[in-house]
């Protein structure tokens, strides 16, 4: 990454109503592809990448969005990847990752090894960032037969003890974390490392998803002070990711260009102490991803129960989970009706939806937890939308991280396809799954 560039501390502007997704009419994706239905917008994403130029390695965390597609586009963006599974390692290899290179290509972070991903970090050499002390002696185990005599470099994913996050769900630090190794068995580790030919070049910590600028700046002092222990075969330092996304317009974007100033005091306060260059890398995720992305669908029912209206999506928590796991906030948005399909059920094209009225939003599954506008704890809350009818489009905002990567089959219902759109293009890049692709690994015993 080689330009510069500061998002400031501006804020978003959401509205109730959308007709178009990057220059694209909402209803003719809808009529074309059907619903529920994913929209990945790329210049979003570019822009994203662009924010984070400052930085020496943009090292994109795919479990945000792990379509190859994606994951391919972020890859010709000029950043490099993080694997968490073995899985990741394979995604990163189809989407045109090498696996090894200088900065290493691809990471894996974890906090166990599992048999299929050790066996490919061995056998790729991939760079592997370590979580926790036990990863230590089973990577040497596995590599001192195959390379003897030989150093392999590692990362170390430090817990330092505290941590931040926009829910406890996504807190990565502190004691109630699984996260990383604690930052009072450095020592140990470093002894265990040095014992079996292992050598730390690289330090990482990550406290949580959605801290602000206050909390990512503790960090670089927990980190300095791990560096200074490891020594002088460091030479890279990872800020992790965590960087907040605006979901709301009251949501102010970081200052990124003083996040990077903040890291970069502390990366030349290390080369003066280890006489080197450090290479400064961040780890963004949902950063990059989370308001490229937009799911659409359609309304099925709208109904009263008591003082509460629902709107009724064909979309449900199968679809985006962020809701019932943490009370996630999206913005949402109506198609009007001069924009929207005919239902071939009946629903009227004729009433404009200037009018807002206060609604609950949920979705198809047999579930009370269905519910699009709720608070974390599972407390259902009102969202002011235009007045709509059955058979108009519901565009749920800001869903590009942690959404179809999430998504399940409960009530056996089928993955939504995911389509980008890219310098005018669109492009399909998953197809919805049918049921056949529900159960083709499925036998009933003879």
């Amino acid at each position: 990454m080689t330009s510069s560039s500061s998002t400031g501390c501006s804020t978003r502007k959401f509205s109730s109503q959308r007709t178009q997704i990057a220059d694209v009419p909402v209803a003719e994706l809808a009529r074309q592809f059907g619903t529920p239905l994913y929209v990945y917008d790329g210049a979003q994403i570019a822009r994203r990448v662009d924010d984070l130029a400052s930085f020496d390695v943009v090292r994109y965390a795919q479990k945000a969005c792990s379509n190859l597609a994606i994951v391919d586009l972020i890859r010709r963006l000029g950043c490099l990847v993080d694997a968490v599974s073995a899985g990741e390692i394979h995604r990163a290899f189809a989407a045109g990752y090498e696996a090894t290179g200088d900065p290493p290509p691809i990471v894996y972070t974890a906090d166990i090894f599992d048999h299929e991903s050790l066996d490919l970090v061995v056998e790729h050499r991939i760079h592997p960032n370590l979580g926790s002390p036990d990863m230590i002696g089973q990577l040497a185990q596995r590599l001192s037969p195959e390379r003897p005599n030989t150093a392999s470099e590692i990362t170390l994913r430090i817990n330092p003890g505290f941590g931040h996050g926009h829910s406890q769900k996504t807190n990565t630090g502190g004691e109630q974390s699984k996260h990383g190794i604690w930052h009072e068995e450095v020592p140990d580790c470093l002894r265990q490392a040095q014992q079996h030919g292992l050598l730390v070049t690289g330090i990482h910590m990550h406290i949580g998803s959605g801290t602000d600028l206050k909390h990512l700046s503790q960090v670089c002092g927990a980190l300095e002070k791990t560096a200074l222990q490891v020594g002088p075969s460091v030479r890279s330092i990872s800020a992790g990711g965590g960087l907040p996304t605006p979901y709301r317009e009251s949501d102010e974007m970081i200052d990124i260009q003083a996040y990077f100033d903040l890291w970069n005091r502390t990366r030349k306060r290390l080369e003066n102490q280890f006489k080197h260059p450090l290479s400064l890398e961040i780890e963004p995720g949902r950063y990059l991803t989370a308001e490229s992305g937009y799911l659409v669908a359609e309304i099925r029912a709208i109904k009263s129960m008591g003082k509460n209206l629902f709107y009724l999506l064909d979309a449900g928590f199968n679809d985006l989970a962020r809701p019932i796991l943490y009370g996630s906030y999206h913005p949402m948005s109506v198609v009007p009706t001069d924009g929207a399909r005919s239902d071939k059920n009946g629903g009227n094209k004729g009433r404009p939806t200037t009018d807002l009225q206060q609604v609950i939003v949920g979705g198809p599954l047999c579930e009370s937890g269905d519910i699009f506008t709720q608070e974390e704890g599972g407390f259902v809350a009102h969202r002011e939308l235009p007045r709509a009818e059955v058979g108009q489009l519901v565009v749920i905002e800001c869903a590009g991280a942690y959404g179809n990567v999430m998504a399940s089959n409960y009530n056996s219902k089928p993955l939504p396809a995911e389509l980008l759109i890219h310098k005018g293009k669109t492009h399909l890049i998953r197809s919805r799954q049918t049921f056949e692709d529900l159960i083709q690994n499925e036998t009933i015993p003879k």
